[in-house]
């Protein structure tokens, strides 16, 4: 059975159709994570391509990957920025009119990757891997679009990612569906997807965690991924921020581990 994060109509229609649930998200990390390091500026840095690359980047979302590294995207790269949702590429063109390179932007599904074979020397997959129903078929046009020489480089979570916050929220009790991850694509199976495809895989971790002293970024963030279930209770909302407060107040600080990574696969 597709779980929900894989349910294409779901995320294109509802989850994604703009950035908002996305940026609720990213602001919880860019507010909050104790690592200096930022996992955008992370994750770039481990991107190697020449001088003259072509680029490609599936589910780039909003693309704050390249807005946040704008003073160090080479200018040599030839960069297609993509994502299946028309609603997300509109605004990274939004997003990115201001920021140097020469970017190209399309719809594209990962699963079936409009280019020819050997196109590009880079390929970037940042956290939307799980999102696909298949994922071997995204890996194999992955792998048919890369030069002979070229990378993949396909960022995830671990099973255990953020846990005290799905805790926290599936003890409030009310919302639809059970909180969790249950990603299909994750730090502890990625080499099991990858490898069948990918003659040489690594693993590059980046080690970061949250302390959240807010309770509505927390609030906002939990809302962005589950509804609270109809109970006949007025302010739903409302009584859900009160409990995180109670929450913030009763432990002064929300600690949430994280645990993320980058696959790093190369063709030959």
């Amino acid at each position: 059975m597709e779980s929900k994060s894989q349910n294409q109509q779901y995320l294109r229609d509802e989850q994604y159709k703009n950035s908002n649930n996305f940026m609720a998200r990213v602001n919880l990390h860019a507010r909050f994570s104790t690592n200096s390091y930022r996992w955008t500026n992370w994750l770039f840095d481990q991107i190697t391509a020449p001088a003259d690359a072509k680029v490609l980047e599936v589910g780039t979302g909003p693309g704050i990957l390249w807005r946040a590294n704008k003073d160090h995207i080479p200018p040599g790269w030839q960069i297609t920025l993509s994502d299946f949702s028309p609603g997300m590429v509109a605004e990274q063109q939004q997003n990115l009119r201001d920021v140097p390179g020469h970017f190209t932007f399309e719809v594209i599904d990962a699963q079936s990757i409009p280019y020819e074979d050997g196109t590009f020397d880079a390929v970037i997959a940042n956290h939307m891997l799980y999102h696909v129903p298949d994922i071997a078929q995204a890996l194999r046009e992955i792998r048919r679009v890369l030069k002979p020489d070229g990378k993949l480089f396909a960022a995830t979570n671990g099973a255990t990612h953020m846990h005290e916050l799905h805790e926290l929220a599936a003890s409030y009790g009310k919302f639809n569906g059970s909180p969790g991850l249950g990603l299909a694509f994750t730090l502890e199976n990625g080499m099991d997807w990858l490898t069948p495809v990918f003659p040489n895989v690594t693993l590059r971790l980046h080690e970061d965690e949250l302390v959240v002293t807010e309770a509505q970024p927390l609030v906002d963030y939990i809302l962005s991924a589950w509804s609270i279930r109809h109970t006949g209770e007025d302010a739903p909302v409302e009584r859900f921020t009160a409990f995180i407060e109670r929450a913030l107040h009763d432990h002064g600080a929300i600690h949430i581990s994280k645990d993320a990574g980058v696959f790093i696969a190369t063709k030959a």
